[in-house]
């Protein structure tokens, strides 16, 4: 049996992995996936990734390119989740800012250099016509840490999942003054060049599992089973979840397009995120089942 790490956000959005790796569905065919949370998100996984301590990462897509350009030896083979991420943008539930328009050149709470929550910045300081070149960050590590940050005055801002914030929201830790959706597919499956030179056809089985796995999640009807196993696994009111729910698309297979990337970059040199444009073949593997 071949043992494969993975690494993933623990939240709503990786669940199919977790009943898929409870039912023994990898061991099946003959993969021990061991799933690793990584609070930190996007950016703790490109570095975990690099120090080859995991195999395999559900990661936000304009991350891992971003990073994948910067020299990690990592392809992604596949779109995730094909719906984009909403990110809340959230402020103390003390502080005085009122508006997103209040956040201009304040301080952005981020998890890590190079994470989700930093790039999402930039893309709603873009969108607001903020000069991106002064934008200011104080690092936090994780949720908790940008509840403490904001909480405390060291940041003023911080942009995480609207669901996952929700419950802080409504206990009175933050308030959302609005929200910004990622311009792109949010997951995508990202695998180490050297898995893939090594371990081809149990890559090919650990997604030919995810992408039956997530056939269950591929309707509203099919979908509406599953409330109540979210809302007790991850906290969330079953409304919450039934929004989420209606908005979010899980990827069943379909490989993932040379334009979709194309675009992705380009919109990424347009948030000064990424200096340089690289060939597609060099982000993506394809690997069809």
């Amino acid at each position: 049996m071949t043992k494969l790490n993975i690494g993933g956000v623990p939240e709503h959005f990786n669940l199919p992995w977790h009943l898929a790796i409870e039912n023994d569905e990898f061991k099946d065919e003959g993969i021990d996936l061991i799933w690793k949370d990584f609070p930190g998100g996007t950016g703790a996984m490109c570095k975990s990734l690099r120090e080859k301590e995991i195999d395999i990462a559900i990661i936000l897509t304009g991350g891992i390119i971003k990073d994948i350009i910067n020299g990690n030896q990592t392809k992604i083979v596949q779109t995730y989740i094909n719906s984009p991420l909403l990110w809340g943008i959230h402020v103390g539930a003390e502080s005085n800012y009122k508006s997103i328009e209040d956040l201009e050149g304040k301080t952005a709470a981020i998890s890590r250099i190079g994470s989700g929550s930093q790039l999402l910045a930039i893309v709603n300081a873009q969108k607001n016509g903020w000069d991106i070149e002064k934008m200011d960050y104080k690092i936090v590590g994780n949720i908790n840490g940008g509840a403490e940050a904001l909480t405390n005055g060291e940041a003023d801002y911080f942009l995480w999942e609207h669901f996952t914030t929700k419950p802080l929201v409504d206990n009175g830790t933050f308030r959302r003054v609005g929200d910004c959706p990622t311009p792109w597919p949010c997951f995508v499956i990202a695998v180490r060049e050297e898995v893939l030179a090594n371990h081809y056809k149990e890559v090919k089985n650990v997604l030919k599992v995810i992408n039956s796995k997530v056939k269950s999640f591929s309707t509203h009807a099919k979908k509406n089973r599953y409330v109540d196993l979210f809302s007790m696994r991850y906290n969330l009111e079953k409304e919450d979840v039934k929004d989420w729910l209606s908005i979010t698309e899980w990827n069943q297979g379909k490989p993932i397009s040379k334009t979709l990337i194309k675009s992705i970059q380009n919109k990424l040199i347009e948030f000064n995120v990424i200096d340089t444009k690289v060939d597609v073949d060099e982000l993506v593997k394809k690997i069809y089942i």
